[in-house]
């Protein structure tokens, strides 16, 4: 594993690289990417479209395998992991938060919320009173009736917010989560992160175009072509 791994740490990746075949052509989306987060962390990883920003967000939440490197998360040697434990992990580890929430349109908000409850057994009341709980912890619960569709994009958002919290997982995976947001509810989910992060100690890594959140980062890294650096916001 990675040299001097430490427990401490969250996510420890050493040498990490993808590379995607398109066609006869080699796509180098991530290069010797070196990274550790410990718990309680906010990090923010800044780059443009195209940046491999996504990419790495994938490789940390099990959800694509590395080309090279070695990668430890929360305890785990994702690169030995079968397929199977891949989907453990994921599922007893990670919340995901996207830039377009992925909420089922038919549901009110907390019927989203509780879906990876009742997917993992949890049942209907049980899983409605968490349901609840995390809502309320996100500023929703006078909507948790109310389907996407009724909902501005901002509390959509806290909807997919909540959802990812609500099987308390290590930490968070937000991929551009103001990337469709007006610069109000753009603001707002942002203070709410930092909130959730600073008064729950929920771990959130978050990929994004927005520089506001390298005001609010614990850890902050800029991604270009491949190449990850630490980001300097002074």
């Amino acid at each position: 594993m990675p040299s001097g791994t430490d427990s401490r740490y969250l996510i420890e990746a050493a040498g990490l690289g993808k590379v995607y075949q398109r066609g006869n052509e080699e796509v180098i989306a991530l290069r010797n990417v070196n990274l550790s987060i410990m718990p309680g962390e906010f990090t923010v990883i800044i780059g443009p479209s195209g940046s491999g920003k996504s990419t790495l967000l994938h490789l940390l939440g099990g959800i694509d395998r590395p080309t090279n490197g070695e990668l430890r998360v929360t305890g785990i040697d994702l690169i030995a992991a079968s397929e199977a434990a891949l989907t453990r992990f994921r599922r007893d580890n990670i919340g995901f938060v996207f830039q377009f929430y992925n909420l089922l349109p038919s549901l009110n908000a907390l019927d989203n919320v509780i879906l990876p409850l009742l997917a993992k057994g949890m049942s209907w009341k049980d899983s409605r009173a968490r349901g609840t709980a995390i809502l309320e912890q996100v500023g929703l619960h006078h909507r948790q009736m109310h389907t996407p569709g009724q909902l501005s994009g901002g509390e959509q958002q806290r909807v997919a917010i909540a959802r990812a919290m609500v099987l308390e997982p290590c930490f968070i995976l937000a991929d551009e989560p103001t990337g469709d947001l007006d610069s109000i509810s753009a603001n707002s989910i942002i203070a709410l992160m930092v909130d959730l992060n600073q008064r729950l100690g929920v771990t959130f890594i978050v990929a994004t175009h927005n520089l506001n959140l390298l005001q609010v980062a614990s850890r902050s890294y800029v991604l270009v072509d491949g190449l990850l650096n630490t980001a300097h916001t002074g």
